[in-house]
């Protein structure tokens, strides 16, 4: 029989059944939200949300993978939607022809400014009006933290004006 030492304390389990219930939860709010009134899933919302903040609206294929955690097939097959919805455009690399850069069209800055409101306003509210200001930032800290231990590389964070 294996040792159990790596077994979770009693105080452990209940603190990961809370992260284990919010990461079922929030998600499936987030994308009932986005698909009702604009026709996204928050994965989507989150790719041209990072086209839109990136400088020119462009950011390579790889980049977005990285921030998003996900392979390039999983992205490729978004970007195949969004690009048949008229948001984002493929083109080669002009610096090196090896990668494929994502370009947010106007038509796509567009859809991130109506979508947007409705996304932040429930971000709000399931989230920031929940906690304190304080426990906001420890939010901030320990989901990094997380996050960057899981890997590879740094998460996503948004350019600060």
């Amino acid at each position: 029989m294996p040792a159990m030492d790596h077994a979770l304390t009693p105080d452990e389990l209940e603190i990961w059944a809370s992260v284990a219930s919010l990461l079922e939860r929030l998600p499936a709010a987030l994308d009932a939200q986005l698909q009702r009134d604009s026709g996204l899933t928050h994965f989507e919302q989150g790719i041209l949300q990072a086209l839109d903040l990136a400088p020119e609206r462009t950011l390579r294929l790889s980049v977005i993978a990285a921030y998003a955690s996900c392979t390039l097939s999983r992205l490729s097959r978004a970007i195949t939607r969004l690009e048949t919805r008229g948001w984002v455009r493929r083109e080669i690399d002009p610096d090196d022809g090896r990668f494929t850069l994502g370009i947010l069209t106007p038509a796509g800055h567009d859809q991130v400014a109506a979508s947007t409101p409705g996304h932040q306003a429930l971000v709000r509210e399931l989230v920031f009006d929940t906690l304190t200001a304080a426990q906001a930032r420890q939010l901030g800290v320990i989901s990094r933290r997380i996050a960057t231990s899981v890997g590879p590389g740094e998460p996503w964070s948004p350019p600060r004006p």
